[in-house]
């Protein structure tokens, strides 16, 4: 009996010292993160999470998203006390947890137990301080969380791609487009592709602009003038006269960003068929293509009538921020 138990302690130790060795020689791998696009695991004693605390986080985290007609969360929060980090909640792909210390800290792991993985860990000495270190933090949480989450949807997507060469063809362009879009309609300078959902579909629209298309003023009547245009030319109802606009009653959001490092606005709003009851949201990105003396404008929008939009637009945000221009010299 001895024997047997020296054996199987002398096969343990080498176990273990095989994997520290490997653990530390770089070669360990850790497992594939778990979650659906857009959750995030909150650790936080229950008497914090439906305190003052847990309203600070939701009001953060789970705020409505910009340009869509209900309100929708920002993120889906899922909360477990303390003793429950372990087994799967430990492998979520976006991770938050709440503790009291001895003074406010805000620190950010990535791929500790998994990959890809972004473990917050935000503390304070009571709760007034933990408050203020989530307040300070939150801009640098969320858009942690939403770029990630980008390159995530991106690696899923890239994993069966839409054949984009006419769109490059057309305009000097790559996007990474799920293969589960097809093309609604294609003309010289402007490409619709559409994609079917259980009710309703999502649309991308590609075109391009000469500079002088936009005139000295504000940005989101430019924007809008635009749009509403190619809308009239291009997009109709079965209904005669009912082309897709610009909502009036729901002023877009308007920011500044960058595609591929080229400026860019980025805007979201409602669109809606004229003499018609369809409508839903768009985000619409107007790129500055200083090179070429143009705007490209890539656009989603959705139609999903009496159902969640935030992962469709979340979606096409994602096949947007994949944009990436050509060198004709590389074709």
């Amino acid at each position: 009996m001895r024997k047997a138990n020296f054996f199987f302690g002398l096969l343990l130790f080498l176990f273990l010292t095989a994997c520290e060795k490997t653990a530390k020689q770089g070669e360990f791998i850790l497992p594939a993160s778990t979650g659906n696009i857009n959750s995030v695991s909150v650790i936080i004693d229950d008497v914090l999470w439906n305190g003052e605390i847990g309203d600070e986080l939701r009001k953060k985290l789970a705020a409505p998203v910009d340009g869509l007609q209900e309100e929708e969360p920002l993120f889906t929060l899922n909360q477990y006390s303390p003793k429950f980090l372990g087994g799967n909640v430990k492998l979520g792909r976006n991770i938050v947890i709440i503790s009291k210390a001895p003074g406010p800290e805000f620190k950010h792991v990535m791929d500790k137990y998994a990959v890809p993985q972004n473990i917050f860990y935000i503390s304070g000495h009571n709760l007034n301080e933990i408050i203020e270190t989530i307040e300070l933090h939150a801009p640098a949480l969320t858009s942690s969380i939403s770029y990630s989450e980008i390159i995530e949807y991106q690696k899923t997507n890239a994993k069966a791609l839409f054949d984009d060469k006419k769109i490059k063809q057309k305009f000097n362009i790559s996007l990474q487009i799920p293969n589960s879009f097809s093309y609604a309609l294609m003309k010289n300078k402007f490409v619709w592709l559409k994609k079917d959902i259980p009710s309703g579909n999502s649309s991308l629209l590609i075109y391009q602009v000469p500079f002088s298309s936009f005139k000295k003023g504000d940005a989101v009547h430019n924007t809008i003038r635009i749009r509403d245009s190619i809308g009239s030319k291009y997009i109709h109802g079965m209904m005669d006269k009912s082309s897709m606009q610009t909502e009036e009653s729901y002023y877009p959001y308007v920011s500044k960003t960058t595609i591929d490092g080229m400026p860019a606005f980025e805007t979201r709003g409602t669109w809606e068929l004229q003499n018609n009851f369809m409508n839903g949201p768009f985000l619409n990105y107007v790129i500055k293509d200083v090179k070429n003396h143009r705007y490209i404008i890539v656009e989603g929008f959705v139609y999903n009538p009496s159902s969640a939009k935030r992962d469709q637009i979340f979606e096409l945000e994602s096949i947007i921020k994949s944009t990436q221009f050509i060198n004709p010299k590389s074709k």
